[in-house]
């Protein structure tokens, strides 16, 4: 089924776990992201920039996670991630998207309230969740840069404020991650997180997924986290595998040779990170 964000991290509150976002590039990585959640019979948010979304066409990524939710029996929300512009998410709401995230964590708090709060009054005239962000996560996302100075955690008090004024569906928050990290590995601040999983009640959203130690996913989707974003890991997979396809494919090989193999491991990368965050006892 097509189904909002809320609704699917109600459902992972209950089971405590999480439920993994995957961002796709193109419309080919949709099957194999898609397929995996099938076989292991979990939701799925499939999240797009707005730059991506642009590119495909947003009608055609609805129509597409539509039909594939609807054929294969998987629980499937679309979700436009970091988006700081009204004008697209307005455009990707009106397309169909299920759900939203507005980022307005680069402007000052009492701004960052009310630029959420106009997304959300606009989303719920459609039944469509809203994620928003407090605090900054470093690193890199579709050519967006924060540095390092620019990061900061996020604040339990002001996350409290913020959830009350803006009545949002899932907070991100900054704990340590950055996007774009494959490298190397985070150290996660676990002690903020406890914090503002004790006095926040709505879910907790991680960014820069990728750079989070398998052994800590365990412990940060027990303090609270329910959707854990997974982007550059994906990219970086499909890249490789496709580079190694085109470097030894002869010029006019059929391009599935070269794409099969690309979806084949996108399709293990998002089966493992599922099974972790099912966060089940061995």
């Amino acid at each position: 089924m097509y189904v909002t964000l809320k609704e699917v991290l109600t459902e992972a509150t209950a089971l405590n776990m999480a439920i993994g976002a995957f961002n796709t590039h193109n419309l080919e990585m949709l099957p194999a992201i898609i397929r995996a959640a099938e076989k292991q019979k979990t939701p799925v948010i499939i999240q797009t920039s707005c730059g991506t979304a642009n590119y495909v066409g947003h009608k055609n990524l609805v129509a597409v996670c539509k039909s594939m939710s609807e054929e294969l029996g998987v629980d499937l929300v679309l979700h436009l991630d970091h988006a700081k512009d009204f004008a697209e998410i307005r455009k990707a709401i009106r397309a169909g998207y299920s759900s939203v995230m507005y980022d307005g964590s680069s402007l000052p708090f009492k701004e960052n309230i009310l630029g959420t709060k106009q997304v959300v009054n606009f989303a719920r005239e459609y039944g469509v969740s809203v994620e928003a962000e407090l605090g900054t996560v470093g690193g890199t996302e579709d050519g967006i840069v924060v540095s390092q100075e620019q990061v900061f955690y996020t604040n339990p008090e002001d996350a409290v404020i913020f959830v009350e004024e803006t009545n949002i569906d899932a907070l991100a928050v900054a704990i340590g991650t950055n996007h774009g990290q494959y490298m190397s590995k985070t150290a996660v601040n676990f002690e903020q997180l406890r914090k503002i999983n004790e006095v926040v009640a709505i879910p907790l959203v991680i960014h820069g997924g990728t750079g989070v130690k398998e052994e800590d996913v365990r412990r940060v989707i027990d303090l609270g986290i329910r959707k854990f974003n997974v982007g550059t890991e994906l990219l970086v997979s499909w890249n490789r595998k496709s580079k190694e396809c085109y470097d030894t494919h002869k010029e006019n090989t059929s391009n599935r040779d070269n794409v099969e193999p690309s979806l084949a491991t996108i399709e293990q990368v998002v089966q493992r990170k599922m099974e972790l965050f099912k966060n089940l006892s061995n």
